[in-house]
């Protein structure tokens, strides 16, 4: 093989995992376990995918139940004896329940129970009832969290896939969010 050649082969190899890199995620079987903020699919299956005009119009119309599944930073470890931890406040979509850590790839039980009375609580046990999905741009929690939403039975489930970035990029209000209560607290 000759010189040239051999270069122009090393460079292809090597130019592949770029240019997979540049191509647009695949939607999983099951739910992504790791590297949650992460560019995420442009579809989910039997979910409706929003853009934020869509999600503002819903919003205007009051016509879906908003979810917010963002995670709560956790607090530090080897925080020194008597510091007093505040949680960084979270903003989200006015009127949204906040369901923080549902939307990771494995749920403990407790954690799946939370989910499941927190989408009943927002859609009045209406199965049927519109929700729409957020955390962050980029953020696979949402992804899982609708795909969890449609696996318990919910048959209008939206997914906002740019969350709380896209909703200040346009400007729109948010409000401080506290999340729902779990049993355990």
């Amino acid at each position: 093989m000759t010189r040239p050649v051999a270069a122009a082969l090393v460079a292809a190899v090597l130019s592949v995992p770029a240019f997979a890199q540049q191509q647009e995620p695949f939607e999983p079987e099951g739910y992504r376990t790791d590297n949650y903020r992460a560019p995420v699919p442009a579809t989910l299956a039997g979910a409706r995918v929003l853009a934020t005009a869509d999600a503002e119009a819903i919003w205007r119309a009051k016509s879906g139940a908003f979810i917010d599944v963002m995670p709560r930073p956790p607090k530090p470890k080897n925080l020194p004896e008597g510091t007093v931890w505040r949680d960084a406040p979270r903003k989200n979509i006015p009127g949204s329940l906040w369901l923080p850590d549902t939307g990771y790839g494995n749920l403990p039980p407790a954690m799946d129970d939370y989910l499941q009375r927190g989408l009943a609580r927002a859609s009045r046990g209406d199965k049927a009832a519109l929700l729409v999905i957020y955390c962050l741009a980029d953020c696979w929690m949402s992804w899982n969290a609708a795909k969890r939403a449609l696996a318990y039975g919910y048959s209008n489930v939206a997914w906002y896939p740019d969350g709380t970035d896209g909703w200040e990029r346009a400007k729109l209000p948010t409000e401080e969010a506290q999340p729902e209560p779990r049993p355990e607290q």
